[in-house]
């Protein structure tokens, strides 16, 4: 009887023995972390450079698994939104960082502060990568860049009388009546719609007008920021705006470039392809000049970036890999595929090189030639701040009120600065 309960016992020691065995971490089969990448609407023109991208870091990270993602551009906010709620977020997402800071503000992102050492920081362009900061904290590492140019139909300009593309607003405003008064098509067009871009909200910047001061208060309730709201009301009234302004986004000013509706158009020098497919004629007479800007001489840039989220359980694998997507060398080539700027400084410097202005080139090759050498001079108008929108929509629905008359100017200034210093 002792013998059968010796070895009952034996038999229940093996037992656990052999699940603990099986159970430990060390005899589980290994498994490859895979990182999970979020871009925004590069399929399928990108599809075959970042398939080779990621081959290749795979291959000189053998432990390592990359699980690209392809989001629509107007399903991204919704679903970062959604997954980051959900803490089913990816480790490595592509952003702007206007809409990124809104979740930055929230502790969303990885502290890159602590993550990115200093020797790798330096290698971005600096005011490019402070366009990624808030609160003094790095939450994104800079990818692609974009200036906007003034790409403008020389036909149109040559009916109006005019001999060469406006610098500044001013001119703007007056070749506008002239293009009106000579062919009855509209210069341009800027949105006013609030959830859209952010063109108007910049020329305040451009035209010398602070948007905030140093404690976040409204800072355009000012003889100079009620200039530029009389600027926008004018415009409108005067009939030198398309009515659509109020309701339509940037959309609606690409399809009336193309459709030989707008003398101007101002985009990134990356649109002048499409231009080139939807309207080949339109696309023959159209030239490239820089942006439009204020006394301040300032322009936009608009930069895209990725960003890690702070939930990810893969930190250092996503680190590795959005700084491998992001250095000199995959900067130039993206660069060069998706007529974008890089913002490494070397990529830069020999992206700036490589281009040559030539006065017979088609508009593609003189809209990268404007792009880069704006480089220098560009800087983000907007920087990241929380609730940059509620600043947007509390200027533009009263800049709105004053161009259909429900306002004053003066009125329309008071509420709006009120409006911010009150959300």
């Amino acid at each position: 009887m002792k013998n059968w309960k010796r070895l009952g016992i034996f038999a229940l020691l093996g037992l656990l023995l052999s699940w603990v065995i099986s159970c430990s971490p060390g005899s589980a089969p290994s498994k490859t972390p895979e990182v999970e990448f979020w871009t925004m609407q590069l399929q399928p023109k990108f599809t075959d450079y970042f398939n080779k991208l990621i081959s290749t870091f795979e291959a000189q990270n053998p432990g390592i698994k990359i699980r690209w993602v392809d989001i629509p551009w107007s399903a991204m906010e919704s679903k970062i939104l959604a997954a980051v709620s959900a803490k089913t977020a990816p480790d490595v997402v592509n952003l702007n960082p206007s809409f990124a800071s809104q979740l930055a503000a929230r502790n969303a992102w990885l502290d890159l502060d602590t993550k990115v050492p200093a020797t790798a920081r330096q290698e971005y362009l600096p005011n490019i990568w402070d366009a990624s900061t808030i609160n003094g904290k790095s939450f994104g590492i800079p990818w692609y860049l974009t200036t906007e140019v003034t790409i403008y139909n020389t036909e149109l300009l040559k009916k109006a009388g005019i001999t060469k593309p406006p610098t500044t607003y001013t001119e703007l405003a007056q070749a506008a009546k002239q293009i009106k008064d000579k062919t009855g098509k509209y210069a341009f067009f800027s949105t006013f719609v609030p959830q859209d871009s952010s063109e108007v909200l910049e020329s305040f910047v451009k035209m010398g007008v602070p948007l905030l001061d140093d404690q976040g208060k409204a800072a355009f309730n000012t003889p100079a920021g009620k200039d530029v709201f009389q600027y926008w009301v004018d415009l409108y009234k005067q009939g030198l705006l398309p009515r659509e302004v109020l309701t339509q986004g940037h959309r609606q000013a690409i399809d009336l470039y193309q459709a030989g509706e707008l003398a101007f158009l101002s985009s990134g020098a990356e649109f002048i392809d499409t231009i080139a497919k939807n309207a080949p004629d339109i696309a023959k007479s159209s030239a490239v000049a820089p942006q439009i800007t204020g006394k301040t001489n300032k322009k936009n840039v608009a930069v895209m970036n990725l960003i890690i989220p702070r939930d990810t359980d893969q930190p250092d694998a996503a680190l590795k890999f959005a700084l491998f997507v992001t250095n000199t060398e995959n900067q130039l080539a993206f660069a060069k595929t998706g007529n974008v700027l890089p913002s490494t400084v070397k990529a830069v410097q020999e992206y700036q090189t490589q281009i040559k202005s030539n006065s017979q080139a088609l508009p593609i090759e003189q809209g990268r030639y404007v792009s880069a050498n704006q480089l220098s001079q560009a800087e983000v108008l907007i920087p990241a701040m929380k609730d940059v929108n509620v600043l947007q929509k509390a200027i533009y629905e009263n800049l709105q009120a004053a161009m259909l008359g429900q306002k004053s100017v003066d009125q329309a200034v008071t509420d709006a600065a009120q409006s911010w210093n009150q959300k």
